[in-house]
Order: structure tokens, then sequence, then C-alpha cells
């Protein structure tokens, strides 16, 4: 009986180590997606210039609140079945708005008062890639990859006929780069309606394998790589009033170098004559800002270009002022940091509007007076996000949002009133309605801190020293009950690549709850932002130009020297977990520094730059071609032979973003060298793993670190 107690209290023992058993004030693992444990919010759809608004919780239901703080509670599927759950809403004014229906079949408007309901414009069925004007009633969308178009009270229209086997209509193009999220531009009437054609055809086809039906079949993908033949990019434009359909002739030629150009960031100008297209050619250093007659389609003007010995990246389309027609402003990096720049229809600089040591991270809007300028920007802090208002008359800056954290408003349309969601360092979510002066009018929503009843680990953020004396920023999440005098193992995590920040003024310092859950179990986990991420400036993210995984390395070195000379660190255990570009960091960042890292878990890692599709890899590596030295220099292949300690990959089969390739063939390089390897892969995942899967992934990595650290 003795010797059962005694293997009984050995497994109650192991399992608590592993974590099986909960703990009071200890999170669950397998809990870290359940919605309690984030903070909550609601979303406001709706501000008035008397300081009304109106939102859901939901999506069931919305709830609309006047100035004097009466609420009243619409049942949405109460107004018919038309509307149920929405897929899209918008408020005209204050007693009517504009959905799409849940079915996406059609868009209503609804009158509060009067409960009149009234389809306005029919959609065919099976519909994707939406692009709605719920004011005007128009609607753009896809169906086996052909373009449709809905308008008030008219029939759908299709307007393409070759979609697929190559051809895609309607969708970003560019693979998603250039800050392009979508493939449809409607004008502001709603009467025309601009769109890319993807000819994908020319691009070889990259095999990837369907293992679900009874005997596997291939589901390839296009995909170009850097130095390969890249896909052709055009934009149609139709017109409602006149039933045609035209190409814009964004090509001078057909010479290869016009083919292969990067068409980014469409805006319409007021009236809907011109089309404006941010023109880039393929090496990306080059961009020409073109507008284009909609009505014969010939480029109207080079409105003016710009270069750059490295690269120029355009991520925002331009602004026309709404007190002036003729004047728009356009975002650039050209000084160093993301500013604003007035400019007159024919391309003449009127003047920078915005400048300083700090980048504006996107324009959200005017007044209706056009007398301001709202944009989110890191002024006073690369940490923070927040609003600010550019006068045009006195040329001043002003902070809207008085908290300091990340931001995210919704404006009345006058800009008189503003909601503000936000949270920070010390705030879980807090959504309040503002004037435009900043004062508050109302508290909206504040939500508890998740993490009030289990025992929450420390979180610091500073500053450290790069080798340079560049300041770079830190986070340290301490182990709960955290003690100096013991030394506790340490999990770095690393992405270090552009457009990410990982450290941040916002809830968890932009960290998650996994983290929070490696705290729990004893580990310090560290984050240092390096050069090559976002929102410290130009030459701070494109430091990594052409050497992809030399300085963001150097970077995180001096963080992990750092964490040496700490007394409570164990620099014999620490580990090293990343994703894509972190993934390939983590495993440069193991490869390159032999016994400091005992432990590292890489998912859908980057290994050889020449295997990277070619829009983001020929931006910040050139082409094999143009630098061979840097591909050279940045292959993971040729570091096989210094792995040491445990690494383990993961990767996603259907990954369509990093391919297998990468991962497959450096395991390869890995046993040549007689290296021992360990490797998962996720049969049905992308580039991510998510879903329900993801705590999989989460107690693979956990136990990877708990069991080899």
């Amino acid at each position: 009986m003795r010797k059962i107690t005694n293997i009984l209290l050995t497994l109650v023992f192991v399992f608590a180590s592993m974590g099986v058993f909960a703990q009071k004030g200890l999170i669950d693992i397998k809990k870290l997606q359940d919605r309690e444990y984030y903070p909550t919010s609601v979303m406001v759809k709706y501000v008035n210039d008397k300081g009304s608004y109106a939102y859901t919780e939901t999506g069931r239901e919305l709830v609309i609140v006047n100035p004097k703080g009466s609420k009243t509670t619409l049942d949405l599927q109460s107004v018919g079945k038309e509307l149920g759950s929405f897929a899209s809403i918008e408020f005209l004014s204050d007693d009517q708005f504009a959905f799409l229906n849940r079915e996406r079949t059609a868009i209503f408007h609804y009158n509060i008062k009067t409960k009149q309901l009234d389809k306005v414009c029919t959609l065919k069925e099976g519909g994707a890639n939406f692009e709605l004007d719920l004011k005007n009633a128009s609607a753009a969308y896809t169906i086996d990859g052909n373009v449709w178009f809905s308008s008030k009270n008219s029939k759908p229209v299709q307007l393409t006929t070759d979609g697929g086997n190559g051809i895609t209509y309607g969708e970003a193009v560019h693979r998603n780069e250039f800050g392009i999220e979508k493939g449809f531009f409607l004008s502001n009437d709603g009467s025309k309606l601009a769109f890319y054609r993807m000819d994908e055809t020319m691009v070889r086809q990259y095999p990837l394998v369907n293992t679900d039906t009874r005997e596997a079949e291939p589901d390839p993908i296009r995909y170009p790589m850097a130095g390969m033949k890249s896909h052709e990019v055009t934009v149609l434009v139709y017109d409602a009033q006149s039933g045609k359909t035209i190409e814009l002739q964004t090509r001078k030629d057909n010479s290869l170098e016009e083919r292969e150009a990067y068409l980014t960031d469409l805006t319409w100008n007021t009236d809907g004559s011109l089309l404006y297209i941010q023109k880039l050619n393929r090496k990306q250093n080059h961009l020409k800002m073109c507008s284009f007659d909609v009505a014969s389609g010939k480029l109207h003007k080079v409105l003016f270009e710009e270069t750059s010995n490295k690269y120029v990246e355009p991520e925002s389309p331009i602004f026309f002022l709404p007190s002036n027609s003729n004047q728009f402003v356009y975002l650039s990096e050209r000084d160093g940091y993301n500013h604003a720049y007035l400019y007159d229809q024919d391309g003449k600089l009127i003047k920078q509007l915005t400048s300083g040591n700090w980048m504006i991270n996107s324009i959200e809007g005017f007044d209706t007076k056009g007398n301001e300028m709202f944009f989110y920007a890191t002024k006073d802090s690369p940490l923070e996000r927040n609003l600010y208002a550019f006068n045009f008359k006195s040329g001043k800056v002003r902070r809207c949002t008085p908290e300091k954290g990340t931001h995210s408003v919704v404006f009345s349309k006058d800009g008189k009133f503003f909601s503000d969601s936000y949270s920070s360092s010390t705030e879980a979510r807090r959504i309040v309605l503002y004037d435009n002066k900043g004062k508050e009018v109302s508290q909206i929503h504040k939500a508890e801190d998740p993490w009030a009843k289990l025992d929450k680990p420390q979180i610091d953020v500073f500053t450290i020293k790069a080798e340079d004396g560049t300041d770079l920023y830190a986070r340290m999440i301490k182990p709960i009950n955290f003690d100096a005098s013991k030394k506790y193992p340490v999990i770095v995590y690393v992405y270090g690549g552009p457009h990410a920040q990982l450290i941040t003024d916002s809830w968890l310092s932009g960290a998650n709850n996994f983290f929070l859950f490696l705290a729990q179990q004893g580990f310090i986990v560290w984050t240092v932002d390096s050069r090559g991420s976002a929102n410290r400036g130009y030459e701070f993210e494109s430091a990594i130009w052409r050497n992809c995984g030399s300085i963001e390395v150097s970077d995180q070195m001096a963080g992990v020297n750092y964490l040496k000379t700490l007394p409570y660190v164990d620099s014999e255990r620490i580990g090293v977990d990343g994703w894509s570009y972190g993934g390939f960091m983590t495993i440069s960042l193991k490869l390159k520094n032999p016994g400091v890292f005992k432990v590292a878990t890489a998912g859908g890692p980057v290994i050889d730059w020449k295997w990277y599709e070619i829009m983001y890899g020929e931006r910040y590596m050139s082409s094999p071609e143009d630098n061979p030295e840097g591909y050279e220099k940045s292959s993971l292949l040729n570091y096989a032979d210094q792995l040491e300690g445990k690494l383990l990959v993961i990767h996603g089969a259907q990954d369509p973003t990093v391919v297998m390739q990468h991962s497959l063939e450096f395991i390869k390089r890995c046993i040549k060298a007689g290296k021992n390897i360990d490797y998962f892969i996720y049969p049905d995942h992308e580039h991510n793993v998510i879903g329900k899967d993801r705590i999989h992934l989460y107690e693979k990595i956990y136990r990877y670190h708990k069991e080899n650290l």
C-alpha cells in the first residue's frame, strides 16, 4: 500500500509540474483563448454632431445613447429576418441606417422612427470580396473569380468572364504588400468602380498538396519567388451610367519593366473623373504618382516622382481636402519619417505639413470644413498610437486623445465628437466619448482586468543599448512570486522584421496570454524590438536592407548580453522562440551564436530568401542576381553544421507565405551535417496555427522548453 501511495504522490508531483492540475491563481493553458481572459469591449458604429452614439456588443442589437445618457436598445432581429445579425452597417443619419444582410444578398435602408425597411439594392448569391457603398446602395463582389456589380434599384451586372486559371479579379494584388488590402475601389458617388486584374498565368504553379481526399491531390498556388518572373497587373474601370468597362493605360510600352510594375494605393478624385495610382518599379526604388482619365483610360499626368537608394514603400492612398478638391495630402518617408505633404492636383508641392522624429501611422480624415486633418501618430512616444489634428491655418499639431496608450477612434461626420477605444499598460480597455478638443463627454465602456483573479506576472518595459548606442525597447515579464535572489530560465520571443512592433503601450504592453502563462510557469519572457522593426523611422527599419539576419541579430544579442548581467538570470538556460521572420531570427540566433541558446522553437521560418516571394523579398534583399553576397550570408543552410542543443522547427503544410520548402531543405542540410533536429507539421494550417489547434501549438512550445531548458 505504501509503495502504491508513493507512486501516486510521484505522479501527482509530475503532473503538477507539467501544469496538468489547475492551481489557484494560475491560468490553464487550455483556456488561453477563452474570452473571459481578454478585455471586454463594444463596437461603436456611429457618433453624431450632438454627441449621440450607437454601439453593439454582440452584433444582434444596437444601443443608441443620446447626449443626456438615455439609452434605446434596438433588437435587430425585430427589424425583420433580413437583418438578424448584419454583415455590415452604417448610419446615414440619427434615425436611419443602411446595412448588408447576413446572407449578403441585399442592401437595406431602415428608418428607426417609422420602422420603414426598404430593400434598395439586390446582390447575386454566392459573392465574396465585397466592396460596399451602403449610402449610395452600390456593391462590387466576385463570384467564381469574376466581377459583379450591383447598384440601386438595378439588377446585378456581370463585368468579367475570364476569371480563374491564373486570372484574378477584385482581390488584393502583389501579395497584399504596399498597403493593398482589397481589389475594388468605388468612386465617391458609387457610380464607378475601379478594380484590379492580376494575370499570374506566366508564374510557375508552386505545388501544395491536399491530403483530405482518398488520394492526395495537388492544390497549387501561384508563387513568384525573388528573382523569378512576376505576375502582371492592370486596372479596369466600370461606369454604371454608360455600362462600359475600360482598361487604364498604365503601361507606356509593353516592356517587361512596365508589365511588372506595381500599381498601388488607388484613389478617386472628388468628382470621379480621375483615378490616381502610385506606380512603383520592380526594384522598388522609383515611384511615379500618376493620374488617369477614366473616360478614355489614358494617362492624364505624372504628377511627381520619388526615388531612393534603398526602396520607396507606398502604403497609403492620397487624401483630397474637403475644402479644396484641387489639393491632396500624400504620406512619404522621404525625410526619414512618415509625414504629410500637401500637393495640388497637378503635382506641385505646396508644403510639407508635418515633420519631426516621429511617424504618422495613418490619416483618418478631416472635419467637414476642411480646417483640420486627423491622423494617428507616434509623436509623443513610439510605443503609443495617439490621435492628432493638424490645423491648416495655424500649421500646428494638437493631440486629441488625452490618455496615454494605443487608440482607435470613430468620428462624427463634422468632426465635433469622437469615440475613443484605447488600452495601455495600465488600462485593459476603455471607450470614451470626447469632443474634438479632447474633453471627456461620457464613458461608453470600461473593461475590468481579466487577470484580476489570477496571479498576474509583472511586466516591465524599458530601453537597452545596441552595440553602437542605439536605444532599443525591451520588455521583461517576470515569474510570479519573483525572487531576485533566485535564478530563472529565460525564453526570448523574437520577430525582428519590418511592419511589426512587439512592444507597445497597450494592454499587457503588447504581450499575450501565452507569455503570461509561461511567466506563471517560472520563465522570464524577454523581447526586444530590434532594428528592422516598425515605427522608429526609415533608417531604423531599413537597416536590414540587403543583409537580413545581421544587424537585427546583433541587436537581439545585445539584449541577451544585458540579460547575462542580471543576477537572477540563469545564463545556461536561455531559450528562443519566434514565427515567420521571427522563425528566421530564432534559427539565426541559435546557429550564429553556438552555446548561447540551449533551446529554440521556430515556426514557419524563412531559411533562404531566394525561396521567398518577390514583393517583400526583393524590397529588403534585392534580387539574388543583384545581391548574391547578401543571399549567401543570410541563408541558414550555410550554418546548419553549427547546430547545438535542441531545435524544434514547426511548419504549416499548406503555408502559402513561407512555403514548406524552406524547412524541408533545412532539415535535409541538418541530416547531412549529422545534426539532430526536431520537426513538427500542422497538416491543415497555412502560415500560422489558428482556431482550437493553437492551444496544441502553445502546449507544444511550452513543453519543449519546459523539458529541455
